[in-house]
């Protein structure tokens, strides 16, 4: 994974847990990084490294970590390092996840090593959007669906993000139906 990835790790915990822990992290995964280049390549297994050590220093569960860190990333992250691209994305949330299966495209240009997940939509209604998230990196779901959280806390819409389809247990990818509006009225 990028830097950008572990970079914004390592801000996650430095903001809400101090840099203490996010020292303890870095030596209980074995990374003896000092500074993380946003644009430089890291193998996988390192930033998973931090994931694990973070649930053992923060006696956190890896998916309270991964959530937390994809609202994170939507509304830190991506706002602060990629503002512009991510206001072009829409001028609401539906909007939004209309255009994301276009973004890594765009996001490929400036990372051209990226080996970017694929997001595809289907069953668009006026109140809900189901999302097929496609990946070669196993275990993010839940960072996915923390991602959908950021971007509705992002447009300021109440939402309701489900997991229906899980790559970890068979399916060929995994899927998720976001509603909003009427359709959480209606639940």
């Amino acid at each position: 994974m990028y830097g950008m990835v572990n970079k914004s790790v390592q801000e996650l915990v430095t903001i809400n847990f101090g840099v203490d822990k996010w020292e303890a992290i870095k030596k209980k995964a074995g990374v003896t990084v000092e500074a993380f280049i946003s644009n430089e390549s890291y193998p996988d297994a390192m930033t998973y490294g931090l994931i694990g050590a973070a649930t053992e220093v923060l006696g956190m569960s890896a998916d309270e970590i991964l959530f937390a860190f994809g609202e994170f990333w939507v509304l830190n992250t991506a706002r602060k390092d990629y503002g512009d691209l991510l206001s072009s994305a829409g001028r609401n949330m539906p909007e939004f996840l209309d255009y994301l299966p276009t973004f890594h495209t765009r996001v490929a240009l400036i990372f051209p090593h990226l080996k970017p997940p694929r997001f595809e939509t289907s069953d668009r209604q006026d109140d809900r959007i189901t999302m097929h998230y496609f990946s070669h990196r196993p275990g993010l779901s839940v960072f996915v669906r923390g991602l959908f959280s950021g971007v509705a806390k992002l447009y300021d819409t109440p939402a309701q993000i489900t997991q229906t389809k899980f790559k970890d247990k068979g399916a060929d990818h995994d899927e998720f139906l976001v509603c909003w509006g009427d359709a959480i009225k209606k639940q």
